[in-house]
């Protein structure tokens, strides 16, 4: 439980994307019956497939995972190592803040498709929920990469191709776990 100060603290947190002191709460109780949750739960599955395999363009999704890991191969020579770093710095901060949440999603997603398991059992969600572990795995090594560069630690071509190979790999990996999704039915 939050002592009123921690409640304060987290409702006037500020940055990005702030909730300035707005709070959601539900307006009615309702009971929300099994039905309920494995409607919720196909909705919310089918929108990330569609948001991580079907948004056009290349900036977002996997496509973006692979574009972005392509691009960071090219940093070294075309910014120096001193801006790469920063560019990588701030990747890292934007992906975790506001974007794809990183590793931590992924981790966390893969124990929602263990859970989603309970309202719709098909064991194949279980083995999905993996392919997201690793996932999870991959863009936090990405991360300890990127803090490296960014350190000045590790500032040669080949740390920012393995960058850059990093987020082609999570590319792929999250491709082929989104797609395996999409062919798992979920009735309503």
């Amino acid at each position: 439980m939050l002592s009123s100060y921690e409640l304060e603290r987290v409702r006037f947190a500020k940055g990005p994307l702030a909730p300035n002191g707005q709070i959601y709460f539900p307006k009615e109780e309702k009971q929300v019956s099994d039905d309920h949750m494995r409607k919720a739960i196909r909705e919310g599955i089918k929108r990330n497939i569609r948001d991580m395999l079907h948004i056009p363009g290349n900036i977002a999704g996997v496509a973006g995972i692979k574009y972005t890991g392509n691009k960071i191969k090219k940093w070294r020579d075309k910014l120096g190592v001193e801006k790469a770093g920063l560019y990588l710095a701030q990747l890292v901060r934007m992906q975790e803040e506001i974007g794809t949440g990183g590793g931590g999603f992924r981790y966390i997603y893969g124990a929602f498709l263990q859970q989603a398991h309970r309202f719709h059992p098909n064991d194949k969600l279980i083995e999905i929920s993996s392919l997201f572990t690793q996932s999870g795995d991959l863009w936090r090594n990405a991360a300890v990469q990127a803090a490296g560069i960014y350190k000045g630690r590790i500032t040669a071509q080949q740390d920012f191709n393995m960058m850059g190979d990093y987020l082609l790999e999570i590319s792929e990996l999250e491709k082929k776990a989104f797609k395996a999704l999409a062919k798992v039915p979920l009735p309503s």
